[in-house]
C-alpha cells in the first residue's frame, strides 16, 4: 500500500490537471467577479438608507443621524462602484469606459427617493391589506414580503441600468432570507403586497401592475423553457394588470398570458391563457374524503353510500 502522502500528491496533480480544460468553472483568477459578501453588506446598507430608523449595524450611533446616513451613502457609493467596475469589466461587451461605474452608481443613488416612495406604497398595501398587522412598524420589522419587495426594487433599479450579476446576487440574498424568489428583471407597480410569501416565484419578464396582492406558493413563470438560451430576451412570463389578487398555490404561466384587472385567481389554479378583466377563477369538482375514525364527524360532512365507508364535504 502506497504512503498516504504520495496518494495525496497524486490527487492534487489530478485536480490541478482538471483545471486546464479552459471551462468557466476552471477559472483560477480571484476578484474577477463581484464579491458575494460585499453585495450582502451593500444590500444591508441600502436597507438602512431605505428604513433609517429600523435597520442598523453593530457600530451604529444615534448621536447624529444625518452624519450616519452620509457615511452610509459614501460607503455604498465607494463599494458599489467598485463592484460594478468588476461586473461590467468582463463579458461579451465589457463597459469599462472611464468613469462608467461611478456614473451608474450616481444614477442609482439619485433614484433612491423614488424607490423609497414606492416602498412606502408597499408598506401601506401590507398594513391596509392584512388585519393581522398590528402597526406599520411591525410590517417593516417582521414581514418577509416587504423585505423581499424592497430588495427587489433596489435590484431592479440596477438591472435597468444594465448592471450584470449584482442585481441577481441581491435577489438571491433576499430569496435565501425570505423564501421569495423575484427575478430583478420583473417590473412591479405600486402598492404591491406579498402576504406570507414563502415559495413565491416571479420570473424575469413578468409585468405586475398596481395594487396587486399575492399569497404564498404562487408561481408567475414561463410556460416552457425547453428553448433554453434561444428564449433569452423574449417575454416568457405573464402580465398581471391592476387590482388583481392571486391566492396561495396558483400558477400563472406564459409570456402571452394576461390576467385582466380586478380579477381574482383562486388557490391552486393553473392558468396558461389570458383572463378577462373582472374574472374570478377557481378550481371546482374537488372533494375531501374522510375515513371514519373514533372522533366525531364534521357537521357539514355527508355519508357516501355508493362505495366503501368514507365521508366527504359537499363543496
Amino acid at each position: 500500500m502506497k504512503p498516504f502522502e504520495n496518494e495525496i500528491q497524486e490527487l492534487e496533480a489530478l485536480v490541478l490537471e482538471d483545471y486546464e480544460k479552459e471551462r468557466v468553472i476552471d477559472r483560477l483568477e480571484l476578484f474577477t467577479q463581484p464579491d458575494g459578501r460585499v453585495i450582502e453588506e451593500l444590500t444591508a446598507k441600502l436597507l438602512r438608507i431605505i428604513f433609517p430608523g429600523y435597520f442598523k449595524d453593530d457600530y451604529y450611533r444615534i448621536y447624529n443621524l444625518r452624519h450616519s446616513i452620509s457615511n452610509l451613502l459614501e460607503d455604498v457609493a465607494f463599494y458599489l462602484s467598485g463592484q460594478i467596475a468588476i461586473a461590467i469589466g468582463e463579458g461579451p461587451s465589457p463597459r469599462r469606459e472611464a468613469g462608467e461605474p461611478e456614473r451608474i452608481t450616481a444614477e442609482f443613488l439619485r433614484g433612491l427617493p423614488e424607490i423609497r416612495a414606492l416602498v412606502d406604497t408597499d408598506l401601506t398595501a401590507a398594513f391596509d391589506g392584512d388585519p393581522a398587522a398590528g402597526s406599520r412598524e411591525e410590517v417593516i420589522i417582521a414581514y418577509p414580503g416587504l423585505y423581499a419587495t424592497t430588495v427587489h426594487r433596489l435590484a431592479h433599479a440596477l438591472y435597468l441600468l444594465g448592471v450584470p450579476l449584482i442585481p441577481r446576487m441581491m435577489a438571491e440574498y433576499a430569496h435565501g432570507r425570505t423564501g421569495i424568489d423575484i427575478h430583478p428583471g420583473a417590473s412591479i407597480g405600486k402598492y404591491f403586497f406579498i402576504d406570507h410569501g414563502t415559495g413565491i416565484v416571479i420570473g424575469e419578464t413578468t409585468v405586475i401592475g398596481d395594487r396587486v396582492k399575492i399569497y404564498q406558493g404562487v408561481t408567475i413563470g414561463a410556460l416552457s423553457t425547453r428553448g433554453g438560451q434561444r428564449l433569452h430576451g423574449q417575454k416568457r412570463h405573464p402580465t398581471i394588470e391592476n387590482n388583481v389578487t392571486i391566492y396561495a398555490g396558483a400558477s400563472i404561466l406564459g409570456g402571452d398570458t394576461v390576467i385582466g384587472h380586478d380579477s381574482i385567481i383562486g388557490s391552486n389554479a393553473f392558468i396558461t391563457r389570458s383572463v378577462e378583466p373582472g374574472t374570478r377563477v377557481s378550481v371546482s369538482n374537488q372533494e375531501l374524503r374522510f375515513k371514519p375514525g373514533q372522533g366525531s364527524l364534521p357537521k357539514e360532512a355527508e355519508r357516501d353510500e355508493s362505495g366503501p365507508p368514507v365521508w366527504f364535504y359537499v363543496i
